[in-house]
This record gives C-alpha cells, structure tokens and sequence, in this order.
C-alpha cells in the first residue's frame, strides 16, 4: 500500500512538473521572438492560441513602440495600413476577461493584454504588448505603491531593480506569458525610429505567428 502510494505520488509531481506549456513563435525581420504562455491565465492564454492557430496575427504590425516602456501589436487594421496612418483601435468584436494576479508582473519581458479604460479591466482579443521597461529603485516602488496602494512583493521588486520592467502597469492589466527568447529582437523594435504616435517610421511587421509544437517527453521510475 505504502508502495502504490509513493508512486502515485511521484507520478503525480512528474506530470507537474514536466507538464507541458503553450509557446508561440514571433517570426520578424529582426529575428524570432519565443513567448511563454502562462496556465493560470486560461482565458488569455487560449485566445492567443486560438488567434496563433487561424494565422491571425500573420502580417499584423507593432504598431506602437516606445523605448523604456512596450512593444505593441495585433491590431487588424494594421495588416493594410498606410504609412503614418494611426492605429491602435482595431478590434475583433469581443473583450477576453481580466485574469489580474498577484504572481504574474510586469517585468521586462512580460507578455499583456491591451485593454481600454473598461470598468472590469477585461482585455483586447487581439492586441497585446511586450514589456521593455527599465530597471527600478525601492524609491520609485515605494512611490507607486503610495499612488496606487498596489503593493509589492520582496521578490517582485529585487526583479524589478535588476532585471526591470513597469511596475506601474501592474494591477491594472492582465499579464498572461513572458518571453523566453528574442528579447534583443524586442529591443531592436523598440528602438526603431517612430512618429508622434509612436508608430515606427519603418513597418515592424510580424511575418508570422505560430504556436510551437509540444515535444514529448519520457519520465522513468
């Protein structure tokens, strides 16, 4: 009995911790972009597998770049825009509902949800962002909590005073992945030349978006 129970319970944690994750590829001009996508936001996570599979996102453009801060892109309008043309406010016809966290942060790298000034923080069902930000101090924390009474943890902001992010964003929008490579790729967007709009004067056009396929993998006792 004691036997069975201990294999049952190291099967049960292997197929936790091998459990597989949802990863989509960013095909640019710069180079790939390889984005985590996270379990505990089911919502979001689904949706932008759902849009990735339909080759939705294929063509669409970062349309709005700033150094320091994001990346942002997905909207549809984008695929055919003309140059200088403002964007940002294409939509799919639906809000995916906030999956707001106290785990998930905007730390350099973090994968959000594009959202309007909605009372229930629910999110665009195409247009997200990728997190550039900057390295932080406890003073700058410190201010945003006294602002926004969001607090944050010791891990939390030893991440955002080495590694960086924005920090100010968190709370008020659903962060649901983060890259795992390319992050050069992001910062090269990011850096590109823009109008006032923050459109970059050059079309940084995803190519193509995929979801990356699951390797499998063997466990042995």
């Amino acid at each position: 009995m004691k036997k069975t129970l201990l294999t049952f319970l190291a099967f049960f944690i292997a197929v936790g911790a091998f459990a597989q994750k949802n990863k989509i590829k960013i095909e640019t001009e710069y180079g790939d972009i390889v984005l985590l996508l996270y379990d505990n936001t089911p919502k979001n996570t689904d949706n932008m597998v759902k849009l990735a599979k339909e080759h939705y996102y294929d063509s669409t453009l970062f349309h709005r770049c700033i150094p320091n801060f994001v990346i942002q892109g997905g909207d549809p309008k984008s695929k055919n825009a003309k140059p200088g043309e403002m964007l940002g406010n294409g939509e799919l016809g639906y809000r995916v509902p906030a999956e707001i966290n106290d785990t998930d942060f905007h730390k350099r790298g973090a994968l959000g949800v594009a959202r309007d000034n909605n009372p229930d923080k629910s999110g665009s069902a195409c247009q997200f962002y990728i997190v550039v930000g900057k390295v932080q101090t406890d003073e700058d924390l410190d201010k945003i909590t006294q602002r926004t009474g969001h607090k944050f943890t010791d891990a939390q902001r030893e991440v955002y005073k080495t590694i960086g992010g924005v920090p100010f964003l968190d709370g008020g929008y659903t962060v649901f992945g983060e890259v795992l490579e390319g992050m050069d790729v992001v910062d090269k967007i990011a850096n590109e030349a823009r109008d006032r709009n923050d459109r970059p004067n050059k079309d940084m056009r995803m190519l193509t978006v995929r979801v990356m396929k699951k390797k499998k993998r063997f466990l042995f006792f």
